[in-house]
Order: structure tokens, then sequence, then C-alpha cells
């Protein structure tokens, strides 16, 4: 084989494995984990601003990309799971909160206590920064819902500053990209980008803390 054959050769084999890659990294993304950065504090404390996380998109089931509709189920979404998903009112913007009603159950609100099917929730992760309470507000005060079947309720973990489901209702399941499971990485984001205060805001032991 000439120099220029192997040449060619090499340069072929150099091109099917970028290819490759770039394949096995985009069926990963679609199908398998996807990572995703906190840009704000609706999620506090659980999730801070600057947190990225690690999403399973195997989770809930193999879905048709765009589509969203699931080809292979695996589970749905339990209460308390903390969700990716397609803000619905505008699908290209993706949103991070925690469900709290499930399809088929019925939801309210009064003075910042959930109650689902008439009895008070047990809402460990739910923080309150006011106590004040505001009437005729779906914030803190909610008339029933009745959650249709393939809808969840979601609401953010820092309950007095969140645009969640009490304000523009609830979320299909195909719109469900996945499932928080971990932190991979987490720094203050108000920091300058090329700041030495940049590299000294890393949040050590923040990072691999299991989601909750």
């Amino acid at each position: 084989m000439s120099d220029t054959n192997k040449k060619k050769s090499t340069l072929r084999e150099y091109i099917e494995a970028f290819a490759i890659a770039i394949l096995l990294a985009i069926i990963i993304r679609t199908f398998i984990i996807q990572a995703f950065k906190i840009p704000s504090g609706s999620m506090l404390p659980t999730l801070q601003v600057g947190d990225h996380l690690l999403v399973s998109k195997f989770i809930y089931g193999v879905k048709i990309p765009i589509r969203g509709t699931t080809l292979i189920p695996i589970k749905v979404p339990e209460r308390n799971d903390v969700i990716v998903f397609k803000y619905p009112q505008d699908r290209s913007v993706d949103y991070i909160k925690r469900v709290i009603g499930l399809p088929g159950e019925k939801l309210k609100i009064i003075n910042k206590q959930v109650y689902i099917n008439g009895k008070p929730i047990e809402d460990p992760y739910a923080h309150y920064m006011s106590e004040v309470i505001i009437p005729d507000n779906p914030r803190d005060n909610l008339s029933t819902v009745t959650i249709p079947e393939g809808k969840f309720f979601v609401m953010g973990d820092n309950r007095d500053n969140s645009h969640d489901s009490r304000f523009w209702g609830v979320v299909d399941q195909k719109d469900i990209l996945g499932k928080a499971f971990i932190i991979y990485w987490s720094w203050n984001i108000k920091e300058p980008l090329l700041s030495f205060d940049r590299l000294t805001s890393v949040r050590w032991g923040r990072l691999a803390d299991i989601i909750h």
C-alpha cells in the first residue's frame, strides 16, 4: 500500500471514529442522560442557582424524540420526583419542578397547606421564605383542581417564589424529559467568569449529591 493510500486509510479511520462518537453522544443525550443547569432559585434549598445536574431520560421509558410518545414504558413519575419537562407555555424552555399531584387526584391549597383528595399531605421538601399568606392568590390558596389522566401537578420547593402549576396548570406526561438524580457540578455563578474568585466559588460539598 502506498503512503498516500495509508494516509487516506488513517484519515478515514479518524473520520469514522469521530462520526461514531458523535452518534453515540446523540443517542445518549436523546434516550439516556441529559445535563441540565439550574438558572433560578425556584427549587431552593434543594437545588441552588449554579447547580449542574444529570437527568435520567430512560427512567420513565423510551420515547420518540420531539413527539414524546412512549415506546417502551418503564415507570411513571411518582410524588416528590424532581423532573425536567418542557414548559407548557413555551416548549423551547425546559423547567425543573417537583411532582406534587398525580393523575386522577383532586388537589387544593389552603393557607399554603397542600391537600390531596381532601387530606393534608406531608410536604417535607416545601420551603417557605415568608409567613405572610396572600388571600385569593394561587400561591397560597388554590381552589380544587382535578388532575386529568396523563397529567401531573408540579411545584417548586421554594413555594413563595416559584412559577409552577399553581399559575399555569398541569404538565403532560409526554412533555416530561426525565428525572433529575445527581449534582455533578456546582458553583456560584454570580462571580465573573474569568475572575480568580470564580475558581474558589465551586461548591465542593454539593458535588455527587443525590437529588431527593
